[in-house]
């Protein structure tokens, strides 16, 4: 679509509402139409694919309070649509102006007729900064935009006990950032050029048909908005350079093995007042000799006496990081079971704790002093008549 197409075309009517309308009604207006005519709808319809194209066009500009805004003070620029170019004639409300579009509106010379600043004081680009926000165009007064940041991602590594109470920890990470030979310009002499292709934008757009288009980084200056004219050294005209710092990194308590955690505003500085990327950090964490972990909770195994498991008694426990606790073990205990120490397991996220989940290990000794094995063979006379395995047979020949 031109530039003259556009102070020409009345959106208003091709959306059948009035300028005053409402943003709620030129979408629901939009939404009308876009059903009524869309080429799924309207399968081999030319006419109905041109009106589909126009309607969309028109939501593009009016469905978007900055375009709209533009839209409506350039068409009262030029006589509220009743703009015309010609070879000749004379300038005012309504007539044919006497100056060509393209200098006009591409910040070119001088425009036949007019005065050093071209037709009724518009030149360079005054008209080119009004129409460069809706089609990607500018004359010489188009601002190059930000350019964020680069994303950094970086690993650590941590103790079993510092996942749990959380750590702040040095980290080294490597970054894109202004490369310092040329001040981040690309340019050895810092005097980069507006690139011609995007107009300093750092991206261009491309229709996909149905009125649609997608926009894609520009492959002449790599999304910067800028081109060298004379490429620096040291960044090859990119106006980047590796960059290595050591930042202290607060990680947060509760971390478990393989998270990645995203500290925002921690990455590559950006270009041109851009904001800084963001810093992923991947936490790995070692295994603990003692102590297991299951989301909030952490394990221990405990190992038992045959007797305390028997008779039941009071067991301690050890925590990490704090003072053993004591459990009380109940008489008949089986080998297996799990009891729970409240409050003592892993940090949550409101600041509460986990709890601590003990597995009874019943421990058999290995070296049976005299008195123990005849202890244990009378035992074993006492409850000859017992046969633990009796339900489990029953149970497979069930089966």
């Amino acid at each position: 679509m031109s530039t003259k197409d556009f102070v020409e075309k009345d959106y208003y009517k091709v959306l059948g509402v009035p300028k005053d309308a409402t943003d709620a009604e030129v979408k629901k207006a939009y939404r009308k139409l876009a059903r009524e005519y869309h080429p799924d709808a309207n399968k081999g319809d030319a006419k109905a694919e041109e009106r589909f194209k126009e309607i969309s066009e028109a939501n593009d500009i009016l469905g978007d309070p900055k375009k709209r805004k533009e839209y409506d003070e350039a068409r009262a620029l030029f006589g509220n649509g009743g703009f015309r170019a010609g070879p000749g004639g004379g300038g005012g409300a309504g007539g044919n102006f006497n100056f060509d579009l393209g200098d006009l509106f591409g910040g070119g010379g001088p425009p036949p007729g007019g005065g050093p600043g071209g037709a009724g004081g518009f030149g360079g680009g005054g008209l080119g900064d009004v129409f460069g926000g809706l089609f990607n165009r500018g004359g010489a007064g188009t601002r190059v935009q930000p350019r964020r940041g680069q994303d950094v991602e970086s690993e650590v590594t941590l103790s079993f006990t510092e996942a749990v109470d959380g750590a702040t920890v040095p980290l080294r990470m490597s970054s894109q950032a202004p490369c310092k030979a040329c001040s981040g310009t690309g340019d050895k002499n810092g005097t980069p050029r507006v690139c011609p292709t995007c107009v300093g934008t750092g991206q261009v757009s491309r229709g996909t048909g149905g009125g649609f288009s997608l926009t894609d980084p520009c492959v002449d200056c790599k999304g910067r908005g800028l081109i060298a004219q004379d490429p620096c050294e040291v960044c090859k005209g990119s106006g980047r350079a590796k960059s290595a710092r050591t930042m202290q990194v607060r990680i947060p308590a509760g971390v478990t093995d393989g998270q990645r955690i995203r500290l925002r505003g921690k990455g590559g500085p950006g270009e041109r007042g851009g904001p800084a990327g963001d810093l992923y950090v991947v936490v790995h964490v070692d295994a603990h000799p003692v102590f297991g972990r299951k989301g909030d909770n952490l394990t221990v195994t405990v190992p038992v006496t045959f007797v305390e498991a028997a008779l039941g008694g009071e067991v301690r426990v050890p925590t990490l990081g704090g003072p053993p606790v004591t459990l009380k073990l109940p008489a008949g205990t089986p080998n297996g079971r799990t009891m729970r120490a409240r409050g003592k397991g892993a940090v949550r996220k409101d600041g509460t704790r986990g709890d601590l989940l003990v597995t009874v290990e019943v421990s058999v000794p290995t070296d049976l002093g005299a008195d123990a094995q005849d202890a244990l063979e009378a035992y074993r006379k006492a409850t000859a008549g017992e046969d633990p395995r009796a339900e489990l047979f029953q149970a497979a020949k069930g089966a």
